[in-house]
Formats: structure tokens, sequence, C-alpha cells
């Protein structure tokens, strides 16, 4: 069994801001050597609503080439890191029907002993953040997965302040991603290859 851990990010992403985060997270966990696929969720919206907001149309367009995300990814994957700006303090629409759509894996019992995490993204400061990864983990709880939170395991995370998962809050688009956020994307995506490396060297062991 080949101890390189097969990693799948999974994101949804309106405006860009989610979509950064992913590529920060792919790319720090590539660094580690994990195999890395960065992967999109279906975009359920009407083409009028994307067109309606030029972030929006702008983001369809620049992420157009990144493979929609499918369940033999999250099969192939020993870890998935979730991401999904907060809809109402929980995940966007297009991330849970892409989660709905693991329910053949489920019955299978090929969710579990996974290792599982989130990333999110809100307008404002209290926008729902924490609520949001809270109830992206109440599927993972489900699936008999294995939650690894980056907590306060860096002097870093103090400067985001989210044991969650990674968060940014982009004030209505006037605040891009910067480096405090993609520190802590850093340090969540190398946690969950090292976690998930330590499972697959035992289970390879035993």
């Amino acid at each position: 069994m080949s101890t390189q851990i097969k990693l799948a990010v999974v994101y949804y992403s309106s405006t860009g801001v989610v979509a950064e985060m992913a590529r920060e997270i792919a790319e720090a966990a590539e660094k580690t050597g994990a195999e890395v696929r960065l992967l999109r969720a279906a975009e359920l919206a009407p083409q009028a609503a994307i067109e309606s907001n030029p972030a929006w149309a702008a983001n369809v367009a620049a992420t157009a080439d990144i493979p929609v995300a499918t369940p033999p990814d999250i099969e192939w994957a020993d870890a998935v890191i979730f991401g999904s700006p907060t809809r109402f303090g929980n995940i966007a629409s297009q991330l849970k029907q892409f989660i709905d759509t693991l329910g053949g894996l489920w019955a299978q019992g090929k969710l579990a002993d996974k290792v599982y995490s989130g990333f999110t993204a809100s307008s404002t400061t209290h926008g729902g953040q924490e609520s949001t990864l809270l109830a992206l983990y109440n599927s993972v709880h489900h699936f008999g997965g294995i939650l690894v939170s980056p907590g306060y395991t860096d002097p870093a995370k103090f400067a985001d302040g989210n044991p969650y998962g990674t968060s940014h809050v982009d004030a209505q688009g006037n605040n891009p991603v910067g480096d405090t956020t993609r520190t802590a994307a850093r340090i969540q995506a190398e946690r969950v290859v090292k976690i998930a490396s330590g499972l697959k060297a035992g289970l390879a062991a035993a």
C-alpha cells in the first residue's frame, strides 16, 4: 500500500474568494508530497443570476477548467477538505447537493475512516463562519469520518482565530485573501496531510 496521501479539495465558490482559498490549500498539500485533486461543486444557479453579478460571472469563467467533483473522487481520496461560503450560517446549496450525491458510497461504508476538514468565507466578521463549518461537520459524523480541525496547533492560528477551519472575511469584496488567511490555509492543509499520513501508515502496518 502506497503511503502517499490522496487528497481531494472540493469547494464551491461564487465570487472567487473560496476558490482562491482552495488553491492555497491544494498547493500547500502538494508541497507536503500529497497527490491532490482540486475540484469544484457544480453550479446550480441560473445563468441570469450569475450574469447579474460581474464578480460571479468572472469567477465562473476563471474556474471553468477545474473539474467538477464526482463521487468517485471521494472514493479515491484518503482525505477530503470541503470549502464553501457561508449561506445563512450553513454551507452553500451547491456543495450540499454534491454531498447528497454521496449516499451510495455512504451505504457501502466507503466514506468512513477518511480524514475530513473544512474552510469557509463570509462577507462580515460575524457572518456565520463557525456555524457553517459545524454544519458541514455534521455530515462528517454521519460518514464515520475522522474530523481533523486545525485547532490552535500553531501559534499563527491565534491570528486568524478560527479553530474549526480556515475562514476569511471578504467585506463585500473589499478585503482580498491575504497572508493571515493563506497561513491558516497552509497550516490546515499540512495538518490534514500529516494526520492522514499517520493513519494510512498505521493501516499499512497492521
